[in-house]
């Protein structure tokens, strides 16, 4: 097939690569002189670096790299028989290069964008055959990332997405079809990683270097919403949310962060700037992170953990260190251990008939293997000289090899609230229909790295914990922010999961 790549930076270099390695004869143009000349030396480098690390064989590199060619004008760009534009993310710019293609291809040229968020019905305007314009949304880098959302909008033909899905697929792609809305898969299920690490910023809860720590020890993500936004780049992360924002028509659920905005607003943008939330270059301090001081273990602690497997999985982590584990004790005198719902320790030791002292801890992907979890306490409990109870669970979770972070004692502390919000987001994408629960999951696997699909971890860690998590952020916050997604409720009350 002959393909053709509008737009030769860091996207349209990567897609071009992709092709001409799987065997088409690929096509780049760029409206800035030299510039489309300039990737396509870059990308025959990379053949050759292949080459050498032994990924592929000289003969492949070569053959490869004779398959990418630059050129000059959109016309030259008529044999083609498939387009993908990868420009400027502007609604207008891509209107107005779709009419220009329009005019020069054949009328059985497959037309696709690699937009992230806008709208493909609005851009197949511009074409007298509104129907061949599908999304083809690859990540960056594409010849790393397998991830590709296939996008229809109500006017793409069937057709046209059945032959881009097969198409992705000989590219040793794995695609993902999707229904045309704001942020697709990815950028909108993504939104809360980012916007829950920023409000618990906002509000003091800890610092950047120790939340991202959590993220990644506790929540097993690759990295956390700091760093990663910093590597993505504080002006085109804020650039999305913003998008995504007003494509939802102030949906608080994707409202922006100030503390996000601050940082763009002085410059701060991340790697590419030197300065983001961290501070990056030559002899840059490594960011210190907060952990407790050392605890001598307790011979007890007392523990909810009945008929709870999250609790039940840490109770037997602690007991394999040799504390006692005491579960769902009724000694008042007790400071007892919970794994979050969702509630604060304060709503904790209070909610009840009789008041209880009351550490929570976060959610961890593993709490056989986790080495590092965040938990809070009253401060009632915390006061000076009412420390012994805190001491204990602190010393007891040391004995068992996990370092412990506090944090301010707000409602669902750092990872449960992030996978909560996550699951809420993926669950009413479901709802919605922009994907099935395995292509949602598959897409944030395969997009983002996460460590299980958000559906998929609803399911681990029970629906009914989810909502409740979901319910004490929106009674703590009272905003909608938090509402809990339609898809999520049905199965609180069925006890369906999202697999079966």
């Amino acid at each position: 097939m002959k393909v053709a790549i509008v737009g030769s930076g860091a996207m349209g270099a990567g897609i071009a690569q992709v092709a001409a390695q799987a065997g088409e004869e690929v096509m780049l143009f760029d409206s800035r002189p030299g510039a489309a000349e300039k990737a396509v030396s870059g990308v025959r480098a990379r053949f050759e670096q292949m080459a050498a690390k032994g990924k592929l064989s000289s003969e492949q590199a070569s053959a490869a790299a004779k398959r990418l060619l630059a050129v000059a004008s959109l016309a030259d760009l008529a044999p083609a028989q498939l387009v993908i534009e990868a420009i400027v993310e502007d609604l207008e710019a891509k209107r107005t290069l779709l009419s220009q293609l329009d005019a020069v291809v054949s009328s059985d040229c497959l037309l696709a964008t690699n937009t992230s968020s806008l709208s493909l019905a609005a851009m197949a305007t511009a074409l007298r055959s509104p129907e061949r314009l599908a999304g083809m949304h690859f990540f960056n880098p594409a010849p790393l990332m397998e991830l590709v959302e296939v996008v229809g909008s109500i006017a793409t033909s069937l057709t046209v997405l059945d032959r881009i899905e097969a198409l992705a697929r000989s590219w040793r792609k794995t695609p993902v079809r999707v229904r045309a809305t704001p942020g697709f898969i990815v950028n909108r299920v993504a939104r809360p990683f980012y916007a829950e690490g920023l409000r618990l910023l906002a509000e003091q809860a800890t610092d950047p270097a120790t939340l991202d720590a959590l993220m990644r020890e506790a929540g097993g993500f690759r990295m956390g919403p700091c760093e990663l936004t910093d590597l993505i780049g504080q002006d085109v992360n804020f650039a999305v949310t913003r998008s995504v924002f007003a494509a939802y028509f102030g949906d608080p659920r994707f409202q922006p962060s100030l503390v996000q905005q601050e940082l763009v607003e002085a410059g701060w943008l991340g790697r590419k700037s030197g300065r983001g939330f961290y501070i990056y270059g030559e002899g840059a301090p490594a960011p210190a992170i907060s952990i407790e001081t050392a605890r001598p273990a307790p011979a007890r602690i007392a523990m909810a953990a009945g008929g709870d497997s999250l609790a039940e999985a840490l109770a037997q982590r602690i007991e394999a260190a040799g504390v006692e584990v005491v579960r769902n004790p009724h000694l008042p005198t007790d400071i007892l251990l919970r794994v979050t719902d969702g509630r604060t320790a304060a709503e904790l030791e209070t909610g009840g008939a009789q008041p209880q002292p009351t550490v929570v801890v976060d959610l961890a992907l593993d709490y056989a293997r986790v080495k590092h979890l965040a938990a809070s306490v009253s401060p009632r409990s915390i006061r000076p000289g009412h420390t012994a109870g805190w001491d204990a669970i602190v010393g007891a979770l040391q004995a068992a090899g996990i370092a412990v972070t506090r944090l301010r004692d707000l409602p669902g502390l750092a990872v449960m609230r992030t996978v909560a919000m996550l699951a809420n987001e993926a669950a009413d994408a479901v709802h919605f229909g922009v994907a099935d629960a395995r292509g949602v999951d598959l897409a944030m696997g395969k997009g983002v790295n996460y460590p299980l699909g958000p559906l998929a971890w609803a399911d681990r860690i029970g629906i009914p914990r989810i909502t409740a998590v979901l319910s004490a952020l929106g009674s703590f916050y009272g905003e909608d922010r938090y509402r809990i997604s339609p898809a999520l409720r049905h199965r609180q009350w069925t006890g369906d999961g999202f697999y079966e």
